[in-house]
């Protein structure tokens, strides 16, 4: 649904853009510009509204970053606290928002990644900063913190939300 409202608005924009300005190109990229980022702006909505319905049918309990990470620690561990620089062990199920396992530690193994040093989806490093060694927690993240607009070539589709179910199973500092 969002690729169709995405696809109609942009057709839109670039229908309206052929026409000429009395600024001529200049004025025409602008307008480009302007209708490009209106489009953009009603898929975030539209990504958002449909994060929140799924947590809603889940009656998941989900606190909000800034970023627009959405996540829940929903159980504690008693380990040291996830720091910059640290190495993370996970073990991890990552689902797309219509409940479709696409990655699991099961069968790709464990997950390690040095933190703040990327390589992974931005909201997956911003979340393991909330975490202790022992949490269990859940982050949805949306497609700017997943893979954003490409997905990831393989089993993440196009502006795809990411469903990570994950445990902190220890951080080392190498």
């Amino acid at each position: 649904m969002r690729i169709t409202i995405f696809l109609t608005i942009l057709s839109v924009a670039i229908s309206s853009c052929g026409s000429k300005s009395t600024d001529g190109n200049q004025t025409d990229q602008e307008e480009i510009r302007r209708s490009l980022r209106g489009a953009n702006a009603l898929l975030i909505d539209a990504e958002e509204q449909e994060i929140q319905d799924f947590i809603n049918r889940q009656s998941w309990d989900m606190k909000e970053t800034g970023s627009g990470l959405k996540y829940m620690i929903y159980e504690e561990g008693t380990g040291p606290k996830a720091e910059k620089d640290n190495i993370a062990h996970l073990h991890y199920n990552i689902s797309l928002i219509t409940g479709d396992l696409v990655y699991s530690s099961r069968e790709d193994g464990i997950r390690e990644f040095r933190i703040g040093k990327g390589g992974v989806e931005p909201g997956l490093e911003e979340g393991i900063l909330l975490l202790r060694v022992g949490d269990k927690a859940r982050f949805i993240l949306p497609s700017h913190l997943a893979h954003g607009v490409p997905g990831d070539g393989v089993k993440i589709p196009r502006r795809a939300t990411i469903i990570y179910d994950l445990e902190l199973i220890n951080i080392t500092s190498k």
